[in-house]
This record gives C-alpha cells, structure tokens and sequence, in this order.
C-alpha cells in the first residue's frame, strides 16, 4: 500500500468493529489509508501529536470515531485544519449513543466536524473519498462506478419484486 492519504482513529479497541468499515470501504476504491488508536482521554499527548503531525506525514483527511463523551473528533479538528469526519460510536458506556452523537455534532464555531449517523463509519469513509475524489480523477471514477452499482443494485431488487407480482408504491 502507498502512502496513506486518509486517517481513521478511534478512541479503543472496542470502536473498531465499527470504524473498520470506513477501512473496508477505503480499500475497495483503493485509498491508502493508516488505522489506529488514539484516545483523547487516555493518550492526550499522543492525540495532540497525530493531530499536529498529521499534515506533515501527507493525510488528507481524518476520520475519527469515538463512543461516551466522544472528545476525539472535535480534539483532533480543534487542531489541525484538515477536514475531520465524526464517527459518534455507540459505546457500552453510551446513552444509547446520543452522547456521543451531540458530542460530535455540536461542535463551536470555527471547529467543524463532519458528523456522520451513529455507528455509519462506511459513510464516512465515503465522505472521505469524495473530499479527494473532488480533486482526484482516478478516485472519482471510482465513485462514480460505486454509485451506478449502488443504482444497479437497487434496480434489480426492484425487478425481483416485480417478477413476484408485487407492485411499487
């Protein structure tokens, strides 16, 4: 794999089962990306240096997912100016995951994080790769196939249903 482009980082271990769709997704269109741990609460000054250091090792964006009070995201983005994706992750230690949503979404001004649904780590893979597919030609191409698959897709369960009798709504 060449030079990772885009980061995920996730507060635990236990966020991974998660986060490793936005790693699934990210290899399927063939975007290098680098995968770890760093926790704002347990690990801040490694926080501080992915964060600060992040622009200098070639990342383009950060996907962070965090679960309880969700600090990750917003830490990393009061840091750096690249664009940082939220991952609120339900935790066992959550309020059914709405803590971490609104920690991630309710960010101050001049601190945007995007913040993608709840567990939706795949969409945030997706966000990535659309932010450098906007100014890479070869990973929008490879968007776009995604998307006409998804189209395809849906457009088959539609003549499957069909074939049975049912009709559309």
């Amino acid at each position: 794999m060449s030079k990772p482009i885009i980061g995920i980082i996730m507060g635990s271990q236990s966020d991974l089962k998660v986060m490793k769709e936005a790693a699934e997704f990210l290899e399927e269109v063939e975007i290098p990306f680098e995968l770890t741990i760093v926790s704002a609460h347990r690990t801040p000054s490694r926080m501080v240096e992915y964060a600060t250091n992040a622009r200098d090792k070639g990342l383009k964006v950060i996907i962070a997912g965090a679960g309880g009070a969700a600090h990750l995201p917003g830490m990393i983005a009061s840091m750096t100016s690249l664009p940082v994706i939220g991952v609120p992750v339900r935790s066992s230690n959550s309020i059914d995951g709405w803590d971490s949503v609104l920690s991630i979404l309710q960010m101050p001004s001049g601190v945007p994080v995007a913040t993608v649904a709840l567990n939706g780590a795949k969409n945030a893979g997706i966000l990535a790769a659309q932010i450098i597919g906007a100014f890479d030609k070869a990973v929008a191409k490879k968007l776009d196939a995604y998307k006409k698959g998804m189209k395809e897709r849906v457009e088959e369960s539609a003549k499957s249903i069909q074939k049975k009798g049912w009709k559309e709504s």
